[in-house]
Order: structure tokens, then sequence, then C-alpha cells
């Protein structure tokens, strides 16, 4: 079997490869062509693609997944109707491939300058979320890139639906179907084969769990665009305008639990916090949201909060628990942020500029927000039309992933004859 999934893998690589050179050099109309024809596809099969993910949905039930991946895996008619607006806003996008920037002659005479060209093959692993099927899709066919897409076990039936309708857009405009290819074991060495494939593969990117990404780190012999989990703070400044703080708070913690931009841990100035923390935490109970705090914060509301250990600082809970901590001010804000934090989203709500500032030129995070919510950390949010995942590292794609994320450039040199001397 080892060596089966070894050869499959090898064909998928190789076609894959193959893909990338016919689609790097299709034109943008073309690409859009393709990117139209599947959103007719999709808007044509969105009963079936619901119930393949109601399939899904009760198998995952029964096989007693948490609510998280559940949440992550649900396509309710809203998701899939913005997830056809997302296809929308990425064919509406400015196609970068072929950008020539930063033109300059030479005193030989020569112009050098920088053309925009795609990675080449993505190689995509993700845990439930469907919708992530079409969105790197939809991204990597923009972006002159094929893609070798790897859902979960728990997706399985959702994603096949979801790339049917993609191979049908990419047949329509005259595109290999290669271009976009869904694993179709759930093999886990189909991972490790994947994750290794360096002749045909140019970088992985990861979305799921802590233990996948890690493993995928470990593991790969390819480049990897990722971030570990999402541990983002929302720093209430003693400067701060209550009647925005309170909502953002709210918003950043509650309106979605199982997502790496919810807020996990609320820093409070020491000036505001006996204002600020019980009307807060009125908000929390009513949304069932569980404290945990340092003394400060139990001095002010009471044993009912539990006390916050050193391990609930650096925690990513994914559900109705957070971390609250006061703070001296925007240093310990800061040193606690850049110590704990994933590197992902963190915010401050602040009326005062220069603060602001100092928190965005410091904070070490690929997002950092003034007067906003974490929630707003997103490729759609940020009008990338999609994102094919988040990076916190520090490459040449840092934040939400959209379209210029999947590309790299080359130097050009134009010349009219010049030799060197």
């Amino acid at each position: 079997m080892q060596d089966s999934i070894e050869q499959y893998m090898q064909t998928v690589g190789q076609q894959a490869r193959q893909a990338s050179s016919i689609l790097a050099g299709a034109s943008t109309q073309t690409k859009n062509n393709a990117l139209s024809a599947v959103y007719t596809a999709l808007e044509n099969s969105e009963s079936s693609i619901l119930a393949a993910n109601q399939t899904d949905m009760t198998k995952g039930r029964n096989n007693q997944l948490d609510s998280a991946l559940l949440d992550r895996l649900e396509l309710t008619p809203t998701r899939f109707k913005d997830m056809l607006q997302g296809l929308k806003d990425v064919i509406a996008l400015v196609d970068p491939i072929g950008e020539i920037t930063d033109l300059a002659y030479r005193p030989t005479g020569i112009q050098i300058g920088k053309m925009r060209v795609p990675l080449g093959v993505v190689g995509m692993i993700y845990e439930s979320r469907p919708n992530v099927t079409l969105e790197a899709a939809s991204l990597a066919l923009k972006s002159g890139n094929a893609i070798i897409l790897r859902g979960g076990s728990e997706a399985m039936e959702s994603n096949r639906a979801i790339a049917e309708a993609v191979q049908h857009g990419l047949k329509v405009a005259g595109l290999p179907e290669s271009c976009v290819q869904v694993i179709n074991t759930t093999d886990r060495a189909a991972v490790g084969q994947l994750i290794t494939l360096s002749e045909f593969v140019d970088v992985i990117v990861p979305r799921g769990g802590k233990g996948l990404i890690e493993r995928i780190t470990n593991e790969a012999t390819i480049p990897v665009i990722k971030h570990l989990d999402g541990n983002c703070h929302v720093y209430v400044e003693a400067q701060a305008d209550l009647h925005k703080a309170l909502p953002i708070a709210l918003n950043a913690k509650t309106h979605r639990y199982g997502v790496c931009n919810a807020m996990e841990t609320l820093l409070v100035d020491e000036k505001i916090a006996e204002d600020f923390l019980p009307r807060v935490a009125e908000l929390y109970a009513e949304k069932q949201v569980e404290l945990r705090g340092d003394a400060a914060t139990r001095q002010i509301l009471g044993s009912t909060v539990q006390t916050a250990t050193e391990e609930d600082w650096y925690e990513e809970y994914l559900g109705p628990v957070l971390a609250v901590k006061v703070v001296s001010g925007i240093e310990e804000a800061i040193q606690h942020i850049n110590k704990y934090g994933s590197h992902h989203t963190d915010a401050i709500i602040t009326e005062n500029f220069s603060l602001a500032r100092q928190f965005l030129t410091r904070v070490d995070s690929s997002s950092v927000m003034v007067n906003a919510s974490t929630r707003f950390a997103d490729g759609f949010e940020y009008g990338l039309g999609a994102e094919i995942g988040i990076s916190t590292d520090k490459i040449h794609a840092r934040g939400p992933v959209g379209l210029e994320g999947l590309t790299s450039q080359k130097w050009i040199v134009l010349g009219d004859g010049q030799i060197r001397h």
C-alpha cells in the first residue's frame, strides 16, 4: 500500500508541475473565464454541495468531533453565499502576474527590473473548513499556480463536491483539470509524501490544529507558509473610549470561538480596571464565557473568576474561555504580548495617538490593530478576496496570504546589444 501511495503522489506531483507550466502562461482573461465557470458550476451545485456537507457533519457528530471542528466544518447557506462572494472578489482582483516594477537604467545602458511570477505548485494541507478548498483553488488559479489539496477525512464529501465544480470550470476554460487536484485518499502517508515532493512542489501551506502544523514544519523538505496558533490579545489602554472598548472586547472573543483570530487574552490598564472589568464581565457572563484572571482581576471581579496559571497566558482556547490580566501600562502590555503571544493578531483600544503608534511599532505580530476587533484579521476583510492561509513567519508573506503571497519575483534585464567589459 505504501508503494501505491508513493506512486500515486508522484503522479499527482508530475501532473501538477505540467499544469503549472501551462497555467503560468495563461492570460488573465483565461484565468477569469475559468473562475467564472467555477462560480456558475458552484451555483448550480449548491444543493448537492450542502447535502454532501451534511453527510460530513453527521459523520463528524457520530465521531464526536469537538465543537470548534464542527463549527469549521459546517457549510450553512450563508457561508456558501460568502464563499461565492469571495470567489467573485478574486475574479475582480488585479492579476499580479507579469507586473514589472523598479525598472531603472544602469550606466551600461541596460535596464534592470523585477517581474512578478507564480510560485509554481502549491501543496495545501488543511482540516475541516471545506470553504478552504475553493479559496485556495481560486487564489492559486488567479496567481497562475497549480495546487494540490489534501483536506481532512472529516470533510471528504464536501471537498469532493466543491472540487468537481472547480474542475468543471477549468475544463470549460480549456485549462488542464490537473491545475487543481484533490487527494482522493485519507491515508496519512499521503501527507508525508506531499511535504517531501520537492521535485514537483514549491511551497506547502498547512491550515489546521497545532499538531498538524508542527508535524509538517518538522518533516517538510519544502518551504512552509504557516502559523502555529492564534493567541490574540486586546489591550484596553487607560485612555480608551469604553464605548468602543466594550463591543470590541465582546466581539473579539465571542463572534466565533473556533477561529485563529479570536481574542484569547484581555489586558486591561490598572487605571481603568475597576470601571471596565465589571462592565465587560457582565457581557461575558451573558455569553457564558469562563474568565481566568490574575490576582488583580480576581480582586475586582471576585472568586467567580478562576485563577489564571502561567499556561493560560500561552493558551489558544478556541472556546468560551478568556484569560484576563491587569497591567500597569503600555510597557507591560507590549512585553506580555511579545512574550506569550503567537505573533498573529493583537489590538490596542486607546484615544492616545502616540501610544497607538508605539503599539503598532513595537508589537511583533503579523497584524496589529488600533480600535478594532481582532476578528478583522482575515483575507476577505483585508480586501484580498480570500486567503490561502495566515503566516506569522517573517518571510515574503506575512499575515493573511492572498494573491501576492502566492507569487515571487524574478530579475529581468532589458538590453540593446550591450556586452560586459
